[in-house]
């Protein structure tokens, strides 16, 4: 027979006994997220309550962290980028113009992935119906009762970033379909109203090119937008790089920045950001004197111009105004801010005549020279 002091040997230790020196296996510790030594941290998610320093400091970190993601995929093009985010953080939308070939879809399709925004693509073509992209009713049998009744299949507008490539190859019907929903971001089919999904962009692009069998946008439609980006082409270096990365170096996959409510709280905060009066006043100036019929136009506009811009190029320049001072961590706007984004803002609100034709005048042209001629420093009476 065993002794006493053997059976207590022998029995297993009470579960409280010693605590446990090494985790469970079944509990992973969490992954670490590796950070290059020149990429932005990525930005924590900020509340409403947030205070304006941290508002401000979130959307620069956003800003700076979503231009290091889309270098991951697109070389160079750190200016379109801007403007296409700006339009984004202030609820607008952006006509992109560039040849073919330059990354256009590539660029509006990764931003989408790095916003976490659902993203669809729209060809437009001649045959292009509105029913098309706003969506359709159909008849639906129901196959257990066998009652029939119509269903609403949304069309590609119902996405939170939406690329309309070559929006001038659709007839005007279509191209007034898709500028309702710009406004409205709402779509009416069957008699019943839809809103779209928010928040909801839209980034068109035309083809410079090629004009035979297209359908110019208005000047009435082209208003519409917010800016208006040039896409040039790369440089020496950028358009080397791009053959390497598009033909065997090994690219990095952008990682998520935003999310649709981190989007919608910039935008909030971007109307909070305040406009003294004399930015007020140096926005003005530059929207009245390219009017060739007002008295505060220069006499090169009068010259130049067959109409100016109207007021909803003043509303643009200072809501842009305000998003390139915050993604420039600013807490103020300035007649800088103003001038930084004038160009994509008034390029296609305003209309040479045959004599600035003749001349090789543009309107980036006349735009330029506006801004030489408008103080920013002096007090505008």
């Amino acid at each position: 027979m065993e002794t006493e002091e053997q059976m207590l040997e022998a029995q297993p230790p009470e579960p409280h006994a010693e605590a446990p020196t090494e985790p469970h296996p079944e509990v992973q510790p969490e992954p670490q997220v590796e950070i290059h030594p020149e990429e932005p941290a990525p930005a924590a998610p900020v509340r409403a309550a947030s205070s304006d320093t941290q508002a401000v400091e979130f959307c620069k970190d956003s800003y700076a962290r979503i231009q290091y993601e889309l270098s991951k995929v697109i070389v160079g093009q750190a200016d379109v980028v801007q403007e296409i985010l700006i339009a984004i953080f202030t609820r607008s939308h952006a006509l992109l113009v560039g040849v073919p070939g330059l990354a256009k879809t590539l660029l509006i399709s990764t931003l989408a992935q790095t916003l976490q925004m659902s993203f669809r693509r729209i060809q437009f073509t001649p045959d292009l119906m509105p029913s098309d992209i706003t969506g359709t009713e159909v008849i639906y049998q129901d196959p257990m009762s066998g009652l029939k009744e119509f269903k609403f299949l949304p069309g590609p507008l119902f996405s939170n970033v939406v690329l309309a490539d070559e929006i001038n190859r659709t007839p005007p019907k279509t191209q007034a379909a898709m500028l309702e929903a710009m406004q409205e971001r709402r779509v009416t089919v069957g008699g019943n109203t839809r809103d779209l999904p928010a928040p909801f962009f839209v980034l068109a692009t035309q083809n410079p090119l090629e004009q035979e069998g297209t359908y110019p946008l208005p000047e009435a439609q082209l208003d519409r937008f917010l800016f208006l980006v040039h896409v040039d082409y790369p440089s020496e270096d950028e358009e080397l790089l791009v053959m390497k990365m598009g033909t065997g170096m090994k690219n990095e996959l952008p990682q998520p920045v935003l999310t649709a409510e981190q989007v919608i709280f910039i935008q909030q905060t971007v109307k909070q950001i305040p406009v003294p009066d004399h930015v007020y006043r140096y926005a003005e100036r530059i929207v009245r004197c390219t009017r060739p019929k007002s008295p505060a136009a220069f006499d090169f506009c009068k010259k130049w111009l067959t109409f100016g811009a109207g007021p909803r190029a003043g509303l643009g320049l200072i809501m842009a105004a305000k998003a390139h001072a915050l993604i420039n961590g600013q807490v103020y706007v300035g007649c800088e801010n103003v001038a930084a984004i004038a160009l994509a803002v008034m390029r296609h609100r305003m209309a040479v005549n045959f004599t600035a034709q003749s001349e090789g005048i543009t309107s980036d042209d006349v735009v330029r020279k506006i801004l030489e001629e408008v103080p920013q420093t002096e007090p505008l009476g």
